[in-house]
């Protein structure tokens, strides 16, 4: 596996870098933006880790860049901040898991295993769900043939619940799923990216996809129509 270390302060960056070079894998170094860029532009990378606070271009950008730009590559950030809201803000911007600092290596290396067998097994079929359509191949979805954008982590979302059609999916169930590891799982963040999944899915309030059962979880509502 080949991984991309970006962060600016060496000694984490070392220990990190040993960590997984111990562990086997393949590994490139970045202390700054401008130079993780050009790396995950120009290499092909399994896996990237990214620090938020970076010199030349932040971490959020960063993410943002790549996903807009159509790279793909699992993007695990480490952030020292510990605000729900921040948590949010990074896996809106495209990173598909995050570590708050500090941490122990074993739990990171975990995290970014998980995020590997994520990214090789997700489903590669499609399904119909009244006038909502998904593609887990492509990670596409759409709503009256018009696309809906969705980031990755909405997307996990969105197709976790609609396998589970018709079914309560607890929080905890959705967040074991999303993050393979329940190391301080903020369930804020779970209400909120469901909330804004309803949002972009069904901005008229017609269709109403997913409904709240209190005290127990979510239910996507929606039966399959087909592919």
């Amino acid at each position: 596996m080949r991984l991309l270390i970006v962060e600016d302060d060496s000694r984490l960056q070392d220990r990190l870098a040993q960590h997984f070079l111990a562990a086997g894998w393949k590994v490139e170094q970045a202390a700054d933006g401008r130079e993780a860029d050009y790396l995950a532009r120009e290499y092909a990378f399994d896996l990237a880790l990214v620090d938020l606070g970076l010199p030349q271009r932040s971490g959020m950008e960063l993410v943002r860049g790549w996903r807009a730009d159509g790279l793909t590559l699992p993007l695990l950030i480490l952030t020292a901040r510990s605000d729900w809201q921040d948590k949010v803000e990074g896996l809106e911007a495209g990173a598909d898991d995050y570590v708050t600092k500090p941490f122990h290596l074993p739990e990171l290396e975990a995290r970014a295993h998980a995020l590997l067998r994520r990214a090789a097994g997700r489903a590669d079929d499609r399904a119909a769900f009244g006038p909502l359509r998904i593609d887990f191949r492509a990670h596409s979805v759409s709503r009256d043939n018009r696309p809906v954008e969705l980031t990755h982590f909405e997307f996990e979302t969105l197709a976790y619940l609609a396998g589970r059609a018709g079914e309560v999916v607890s929080r905890g169930e959705l967040i074991d799923h999303l993050y393979d590891q329940d190391y301080d799982r903020d369930s804020n963040v779970i209400e909120v990216f469901v909330g804004r999944l309803r949002r972009k899915l069904d901005p008229d309030g017609s269709l109403k996809p997913i409904e709240t059962v209190r005290g127990a979880g979510y239910r996507f509502v929606l039966a399959s129509s087909g592919r």
